[in-house]
This record gives C-alpha cells, structure tokens and sequence, in this order.
C-alpha cells in the first residue's frame, strides 16, 4: 500500500511508476501518449452558390488572393458551431450548417505560413451553405472590418482567385456535392477516392452560359438552329451526360449518340445566333463508347442542371424535362454518384 509522507501526501505516483517501469512492449505512460500525438489546427468553411452555381467568395483585408466564408474552430467549439459563428460575424447570416462536404488535412509544410507562425497542419471541414437566392444574397451585411466584399466566381475561375489548395479544396467540395456520394476525404484538397467527375476535371473550364428563355415545343421554322442536344433517358430515370476529356466540360448528347425509341422536340432557348434546341427521348440501346474524345456518364437531370449555367430559365427546362420523364413512365432518379460508362450497362 502506498504510505503517507509526513507532509500528508501519499507517495502513489511513485508507486505508479515503479510498477510502470516493470511494462514492457508498446505500452505508453498517459503522458508520452499524450505526448506522441500530433497537434494540428482546426477550421471550417462553407461552401455557398448562387442559383447559376457560381461560388461565394469573400475578400478580405489582410490578404490578396479570395476565401471562402468561415475560419478557425475556437477551443471546445464544434467545426459546424464554428461555421455557423464565423458567416454570421462574416456575413451578417444566421444559419446551421449540418452538412458536410469535405475534410481536407493540410500538411504542416504548405507554402504560405511564415515560419514563426510554427503552422502544424490543420483538419479543415467544408460545409454545404445551399443554394442562395437574391433576396438571401441581398441580406449579407458585411462587417465594419476585415470582410470587404463578397463575389460570386465561376468555378473554373477559382484558381484565378484563390491560394491553389483553397480552390482545389472547394472544387473538391462542390463536386462531392454535386455527385451526391456524401463528404469526400481530401489531403491537400485532392481526394483520397476520386470519383467520375474528379477524375474527369468537371469544372476545370468556365461553362457556356445559355441565359435564353426556355420556350416549350419545336423550334419555329423562322428561327435557325444553332444546336441540337437531347436528354436520353436510361430506363431508371437518369439521363446520358458527355464529359469532354480535354476540357471537363460537361455536354448534353446529340440526338444521335445512341440508340432511341418515342423521341419528340422537348423545347428550345432563343439566343442571339439562333436557338439552341433540345429533344427527349428513350434509350433504346447503348453500344460501348468507342469515341475516345468524350467520357458518357448517367446522370439525375438536377446533376446536369448543377453542372451547366443556364440561368434562372434553367428550373423551366428541369420542370419540362421531369414532365416527359413522366410520360415515359420512368421512375424519379435519385441522387446517386455519377455513374460513367461501360462500367454499368444502361439498360438495367
């Protein structure tokens, strides 16, 4: 038994380590545990677009290049406590944030951090901000400091804008969120697991905006066509997606890019240069891809939208699209990873 000192005190740490000095193995006292374990920084973001799925970025007083709303977990806070204090202090906006799209793990020798800030690494957490509207966007109220403006960028224009691994990081994260497969897992902004659309760079270069209204029917005959693309629906609601493997860049097929059964004009937007028209059909037969130039993937029509600037006359075109998916008798596709092709037969 351990024996009380004269000053009262009892001597169980040293019987402590005496029987700690008889362990052998791995076994480790509380503190060279404590001690072996590595000590990083902790910090949350969110990732916000508006509803042509441009990013928010903010510019800040203190540096040059742009960030995405959020910062540094305090002591004790939870990361998405932490995201939901910071856009408030940021951006003047309430809100909970509960989603998360991505944890990146930033190595302690990223280039950047001066070096008697002693930078450790950090865990970073991206949340999902959703989807902003104007009305949403016109409430931000910006603080009297640190916070001089926001923007909404592009996604291809992200490295433009931003430190490499904040906009590999949040190109990492708006593709998680847009395949729908849950938060990916990323060292230095690259993800530990690509999927399809990380693989494939979707996002890399700007997309072509088509602002037109959307007209239902066929084009009229006055008006010239300036291009033909068509949603072709797999028998489980979702629809054939190109993916340029040059670019990234995300197509709607031609007409023409398989085989179709009750194909009918869909609708049409009115630019400039003439129309730009959409049919819809069902997919009848998909031979294996042979055209080296495009990658072909299954899609949710809303993945499409999400990955395409088609303004506000986009939700008219989803609307009329889930319209003729009903009158095939599809089912409602849900969200699941992009699936790219031959790797799952179209037919099933």
């Amino acid at each position: 038994m351990p024996q009380l000192t004269d000053q009262g005190a009892i001597d169980e740490h040293d019987a402590i380590d005496e029987h700690e000095r008889e362990r052998t193995g791995t076994w480790m006292t509380p503190a060279e545990y404590g001690a072996s374990r590595a000590a990083v920084w902790t910090a949350a973001v969110v990732l916000v677009t508006d509803t042509r799925g441009r990013i928010l970025v903010q510019s800040v007083d203190y540096r040059a290049d742009r960030l995405l709303p959020g910062g540094a977990v305090d002591a004790g806070e939870a990361p998405s406590a932490a995201a939901a204090r910071e856009l408030r202090e940021e951006l003047g906006v309430d809100g909970r944030y509960p989603r998360g799209l991505a944890v990146d793990w930033i190595p302690a020798d990223t280039p950047g951090f001066p070096p008697e800030m002693r930078f450790p690494g950090e865990i970073l957490h991206v949340y999902d901000g959703g989807t902003w509207t104007p009305d949403r966007i016109e409430a931000v109220r910006l603080p009297a400091q640190e916070i001089t403006a926001i923007h909404f960028a592009e996604p291809a224009d992200l490295p433009a804008l931003m430190d490499p691994g904040d906009a590999r990081r949040a190109l990492s994260a708006l593709r998680a969120r847009i395949n729908g497969s849950g938060a990916a897992l990323l060292e230095d902004g690259r993800p530990t697991a690509p999927t399809a659309l990380d693989r494939l760079g979707v996002l890399r270069t700007r997309r072509t905006p088509q602002h037109g209204a959307w007209h239902p029917g066929p084009v009229p005959e006055r008006l010239p066509v300036r291009d033909l693309s068509a949603w072709l629906f797999a028998p489980d609601g979702r629809v054939l997606l190109l993916i340029s493997r040059a670019t990234g860049a995300a197509h709607l097929p031609p007409p023409t890019a398989a085989a179709t059964e009750d194909a009918a004009p869909l609708g049409y937007r009115h630019g400039e240069q003439g129309a730009h028209a959409r049919t819809t059909a069902r997919l009848a037969d998909l031979p294996a891809g042979a055209d080296p130039e495009y990658a072909r993937l299954l899609a949710t029509p809303e993945q499409v939208r999400e990955l395409s600037d088609w303004g506000g006359a986009g939700d008219d075109e989803l609307a009329a699209v889930h319209a003729a998916r009903a009158r095939f008798g599809l089912p409602v596709p849900a969200r699941t990873p992009l699936t790219e092709l031959p790797g799952e037969d179209a037919r099933r």
